[in-house]
């Protein structure tokens, strides 16, 4: 393997990193009361490259039911408490400092059942419009889901096929 070909070209570097501090007010609540969603890199703001998204549970039990995505690959690190991520074939309980990367076509899910908070890193590359799918599931629960047609064509647009 090696490396890709240079995105910059030029001699002498730019000035250019992004900085986001750590009391940076989340940018989406989920109705339930329990999950907040912290973009810290989109698509948008990466060239498409990636999108890193901390992702932060109450108690609630929460998450999404078995699925894969056609073009992105999903990672998930935790931050703190227990995450079950289930791999395709089995719930894995994961813990502080356990990765977990699903490539393009894996089936995944994850879910907090512990009655206790926790904490995530998301990652999928390259880097798709996530929001709109978070934003769309955060809506949803507060004005209900749409018919089944309609649901339908928002989980195809946001790349999510459910098991």
């Amino acid at each position: 393997m090696t490396y890709p070909d240079p995105r910059y070209l030029g001699d002498g570097g730019e000035v250019n990193a992004t900085f986001r501090p750590a009391g940076h007010e989340p940018e989406l609540t989920y109705p339930n009361g329990g999950t907040v969603v912290h973009y810290l890199a989109t698509g948008a703001s990466t060239g498409g490259r990636f999108g890193l998204y901390r992702w932060d549970m109450g108690p609630n039990p929460s998450g999404p039911d078995a699925h894969f995505h056609r073009s992105i690959s999903e990672s998930f690190y935790i931050l703190s408490g227990t995450v079950r991520i289930f791999d395709g074939s089995r719930w894995i309980d994961t813990a502080p400092g356990d990765y977990v990367h699903v490539p393009e076509g894996g089936v995944h899910a994850f879910r907090n059942e512990s009655g206790e908070p926790a904490s995530m890193l998301l990652h999928f590359a390259p880097g798709a419009p996530r929001e709109g799918y978070f934003e769309g599931l955060a809506e949803f629960a507060v004005s209900g889901r749409p018919g089944e047609e309609e649901m339908t064509e928002f989980f195809i647009r946001h790349d999510t096929y459910w098991v």
